[in-house]
């Protein structure tokens, strides 16, 4: 399925801090596994491209943002204490007590998050959940001038937590969304060089999903590599776990395979591509439903330049923004398998105009 090369690193691209607007360093161990077997660039927006068979036709990009939600450091206090807003979407009852690693000036600074014990709180509020602005970072710093030795506003930081392997190929880390989804296109484009179709696959590793507001890092690259095919990876709910009701949120599950969008900004030609060959190599799949925009790179990407028939895969993934999101190691498998090969039933003949 995979190699142990692969699942190494796998884990350090996983482990290398690097939220929203910060991702330098998972994108430089992003760029040196695809430069082993592939064309690599990167650009002033953060994205890292990585190109097979450059002289193919179409041009098909495959899009999986390397960002992951994280914390900046705002103020710091006259007692070295400094406090934190959200780069990204957070609950912060996720992050109660966790510690915090930022990328200092001079070294990553550890920290911890602080909050009231509840031995104190008044009874009347202990049912209450925490705000951000009840939240602080105790590095250990005696006052504000020991602290900015070490930390600064503007300063990134990350739950510090590392990559655990389960039972049944499951894997747990704190950034499955969606570094999980640049190395699966680096995976699919591994796969896809070893046996080339027609067409010219880039693979990009986007910036800044997590804020993409804007359209982010694969607004950009999309306007700049002008593919005329795109499959965009990311992760979405799994529902195999308590307490979700499967008619809102569909039937995704660990195992299951590829999930498959359909509908909004979806391509009905891409998705037939996906589907068809899913069947053929009898690889499990389920679908979903997208009455709106999607929520990920694929918003951006299929208004690119003069329009990209664009499509969307994603990984199962339970846990969503929390310090243990998990995904199996089985689903990936498929997805890279499941793009690789619909890459290569793609030729200059391909009609991306649904008729």
């Amino acid at each position: 399925m995979f190699t142990s090369d692969s699942i190494v690193f796998l884990k350090k691209l996983l482990d290398t801090p690097g939220p929203s607007g910060f991702e330098g360093a998972p994108a430089k161990v992003w760029r040196a596994e695809a430069s082993k077997f592939a064309e690599v660039t990167a650009d002033v927006a953060g994205n890292s491209m990585a190109v097979v068979n450059p002289n193919g036709s179409p041009t098909i990009m495959l899009a999986g943002h390397i960002d992951e939600i994280g914390v900046i450091v705002t103020y710091i206090d006259d007692d070295g204490y400094a406090y934190i807003a959200p780069i990204g979407g957070w609950d912060p009852q996720v992050l109660v007590g966790q510690r915090i690693r930022f990328a200092g000036r001079h070294g990553d600074v550890v920290g911890v998050v602080g909050k009231v014990p509840i031995h104190i709180i008044r009874p009347e509020d202990r049912e209450k959940g925490a705000r951000m602005r009840d939240l602080w970072v105790d590095v250990g710093a005696r006052d504000k001038k020991e602290c900015l030795t070490m930390l600064s506003v503007g300063d990134p930081g990350v739950i510090d937590a590392r990559t655990v392997d389960l039972p049944n190929s499951r894997l747990v880390s704190r950034s499955i969304d969606n570094r999980i989804g640049a190395f699966t296109v680096l995976e699919a484009l591994r796969r896809y060089a070893a046996k080339p179709g027609k067409a010219r696959v880039v693979a990009v590793a986007t910036a800044q999903e997590e804020i993409a507001y804007h359209g982010g890092g694969a607004r950009v690259g999309a306007s700049a590599i002008q593919p005329q095919m795109a499959i965009v990876v990311d992760v979405t709910f799994a529902v195999d776990h308590p307490n979700i009701d499967k008619k809102e949120h569909g039937e995704a599950k660990l195992d299951g395979g590829p999930v498959l969008t359909r509908g909004a900004v979806i391509s009905p030609v891409v998705f037939g591509l996906l589907r068809d060959v899913a069947e053929k190599k009898k690889i499990p799949f389920s679908l979903h439903a997208a009455g709106r925009d999607t929520g990920t790179d694929a918003d951006a990407i299929h208004v690119a330049h003069s329009g990209v028939a664009t499509g969307l895969v994603s990984i199962p993934n339970r846990y969503m923004h929390s310090p243990n999101e998990m995904i199996s190691l089985n689903d990936v498998h498929n997805v890279a398998e499941l793009i690789a090969e619909t890459c290569r039933t793609v030729t200059s003949k391909t009609d991306f105009t649904a008729r």
